[in-house]
């Protein structure tokens, strides 16, 4: 079969024939495959790619992942022969293991409360992605370039995408490494933008906290049980009979006061925003719509009605540019407010009355300014994807000093420049908390770097033992959220016992502590796609015995995290990685950690949130490798608004080297024009018998007398 080809480099810009040719010499290869029957108006332009391949020229001739198109039944179909040994990894948000051989992923993105631990076709996002880990190291990643419903199925030495929508391309990166090939899948789709400070917080939400004085509340509780916290949600109960944009007269009637009680207590405010617009003559969103006839047609060419929590609704075509900036002007009274993020849900889209709970698939969308115009079945999975870029647009419009936080629970490959995203409604057992390490895991590997679960469940009621191991465990995960539904039990950490409550707090107090280790991690993936909570294999991609393990993850490179209750693991370097503690007298719940030899951790002062959060005062875990050597990194800025753009940060490399037996650990700043603080250090020296401290010292160096 033939078929049409085109390869690039990893810079992603027009090369000559003497440059392609030249570095053919290399693995360093993205070749981007055009079946016979290609029509680009029913896929172009792509939502997944920022920066869209360019380079022609034919490929290698030692290429051999080199895709096989067919049609079937009306369905189109490229499957990709692979040979030697390959783990698979990637395609997206999914329930199951890591390691993805031999499972078929549904593309197909719907509202699928308390799913099952490997239960549901599909799930509320669609990543068509495949990334493939070869014995020696190598690695490959597949790009199905097509939003029509599909699936994807990775057999050993094969695989597959089939798609019901006409034919398409498909992409193929080659790198040496698994690192190296998220580097380069974040070339192609763009990395996230560094996200506000505040955003990697603790988090506390509720369906729902009303009225506003029991936000108040929880408020007061957070500060009052000492458990650092910075953002507390709004679920859909704040609105006026559920209708985007308003407020509730009765229940929210002043928003502005409640936002600043909540900021005067250095908490952020996140409200939710749906896409469901109810139909109501004089409501302004709906007449505005309507006016604008923005909203999404029927087969018929009407607007297209639907049931969702106000009843009926019109859902805005965010497939047309002029709607997606409709949509962004909305935000900005509503931001005014004081609200400082938005939760955009139910973007599947989920409709209560429909088959599958969504739109039917023969519902017509628009697009505009290049983009054809087409059916929901072509749309569907982009939808949200659609949305949260053009929410994003219009929280800049807003507030174009501040760093936008939007969280998604519907997004497609590529949306993770417009939007967080959580694990959806899981349910409050041990199993779905096992499976969100490798969901999590999955969607970092999926180019998504800022995710997590509900912690101790959404759907049904978390017991207090529950909460306390999901707790101490989800404390590292890149999104940290308690999130529970009506009806259940209160999921507070108070709301249990006194041992619940402070296993919660000593969980959290980590998370604060290590937020400059963390914020730095945020910042590599701002930078290079590097996902923040990552597999074991990413340790030592030459390890075998670490391509299934799935119970403990990295954070960032040099963080190993071993859930209490995951028992034995297959862990990099085995013996070599040292434990430590961060508190006095630590519990039976908290998790295991281990530091890379080699390697430096920043730790903060305890704080009660991100606002408080200081960096001159730093406690240094240096964990020397075989040379007695270790490096860090370090990365300070603002922590909101963009001055970082313009050098407003300060990036600071770590060393320290052990001497005669005197440990010397000094700070070196090497890029960013930030004033570097008067510091203060402390040395905190991971052996084999645990962690012994120095003395705190004042200025850019520290050192430590460590006897035998």
């Amino acid at each position: 079969m033939t078929h049409r080809v085109m390869t690039f480099l990893g810079s992603l810009t027009m090369v000559t024939l003497a440059m392609a040719q030249a570095a053919f010499v290399t693995d360093n290869q993205v070749a981007v495959f055009y079946p016979p029957q290609y029509d680009a108006s029913q896929h172009e332009p792509s939502p997944i790619f920022e920066n869209e391949p360019k380079a022609i020229h034919s490929l290698p001739s030692n290429w051999n992942l080199r895709p096989q198109f067919s049609q079937h039944n009306g369905k189109s179909v490229a499957q990709i022969p692979v040979t030697g040994k390959v783990d698979f990894y990637g395609t997206g948000e999914v329930t199951g293991p890591l390691r993805r051989n031999g499972r078929t992923v549904g593309l197909w993105n719907v509202d699928t409360p308390a799913y099952g631990v490997d239960g549901g076709s599909h799930l509320y996002q669609s990543h068509p992605w495949v990334m493939g880990v070869r014995d020696d190291g190598s690695a490959f990643g597949i790009i199905a370039d097509n939003t029509w419903r599909q699936t994807i199925t990775t057999e050993d030495h094969q695989v597959t995408f089939k798609s019901e929508g006409p034919a398409f391309r498909i992409v193929i990166i080659e790198r040496k490494s698994p690192q190296l090939l998220m580097k380069a899948l974040s070339e192609l789709t763009g990395t996230m933008s560094l996200p506000p400070l505040w955003s990697l917080g603790y988090q506390q939400c509720r369906f729902s906290y009303q009225p506003d004085t029991q936000v108040m509340e929880i408020a007061d509780q957070l500060r009052r049980y000492q458990i650092p916290s910075d953002v507390i949600w709004m679920d859909i109960d704040y609105m006026d009979g559920y209708k985007i944009f308003t407020f509730n007269p009765k229940e929210f009637p002043h928003p502005e006061a409640l936002n600043d009680y909540l900021h005067k207590n250095h908490f952020k405010a996140v409200y939710m925003i749906d896409p469901g617009v109810k139909v109501e003559p004089g409501y302004f969103v709906d007449d505005q719509g309507t006016a604008g006839d923005y909203w999404v047609k029927d087969k018929d060419g009407k607007p297209f009605v639907g049931d969702v929590w106000p009843g009926a609704c019109h859902f805005p075509d965010f497939t047309r540019p002029d709607v997606r900036m409709w949509w962004a002007t909305l935000y900005k009274d509503f931001m005014a407010k004081g609200i400082d993020g938005v939760w955009n849900d139910m973007n599947e889209p989920a409709v209560f009355n429909q088959h599958e709970n969504t739109m039917p698939v023969d519902n017509q969308h628009l697009g505009g300014e290049g983009l054809a115009a087409g059916s929901h079945l072509r749309f569907h999975n982009v939808f949200g994807l659609n949305m949260v870029r053009a929410s994003r647009q219009g929280l800049l419009l807003a507030n174009p000093q501040r760093r936008p936080f939007i969280l998604s629970r519907s997004n497609f490959l590529g949306g993770h420049r417009y939007a967080a995203t959580w694990t959806g409604d899981n349910l409050s057992s041990e199993d779905q908390m096992r499976l969100s390490v490798p969901m999590s895991l999955t969607l970092g590997l999926s180019g998504q770097p800022f995710s997590g679960p509900d912690i101790g469940g959404f759907c049904e009621s978390a017991t207090g033992d529950l909460l306390a191991q999901w707790t101490a465990m989800g404390v590292f995960f890149p999104f940290v959220r308690n999130h529970s539904i009506k009806g259940s039990a209160q999921q507070e950490p108070w709301a249990f016992t006194t041992e619940v409550l402070d296993v919660c707090r000593t969980a959290i107090n980590r998370r604060y502590m290590l937020m400059p280790y963390i914020y730095t991690a945020f910042r590599e993936a701002s930078i290079d796609g590097m996902p923040v909570m990552r597999p074991l294999f990413m340790a030592d991609e030459h390890d075998l015995s670490l391509r299934s393990e799935d119970k403990a993850f990295l954070v960032g490179a040099d963080l190993m995290v071993i859930p209490r209750w995951a028992g034995n693991v297959n862990e990099p370097n085995k013996g070599l990685w040292r434990s430590f503690v961060l508190e006095d007298h630590t519990d039976k719940y908290q998790a295991v950690l281990k530091q890379r030899p080699g390697s430096i951790i920043p730790l903060a002062n305890l704080a009660q949130s991100t606002e408080e959060l200081r960096t001159d005062s730093l406690t240094l875990l240096v964990c020397l490798d075989s040379e007695s050597k270790a490096t860090g990194q370090l990365y300070e800025d603002e922590g909101d608004g963009f001055s970082y753009r313009n050098g407003d940060y300060l990036f600071t490399t770590i060393n320290a080297m052990l001497q005669k037996r005197q440990l010397t650990v000094s700070l070196t700043a090497i890029d960013g024009k930030r004033t570097i603080p008067n510091r203060y250090l402390r040395i905190a020296y991971v052996g084999k018998d645990g962690v012994r401290y120095s003395s705190w010292q004042k200025g850019d160096s520290a050192t430590m007398k460590i006897r035998k």
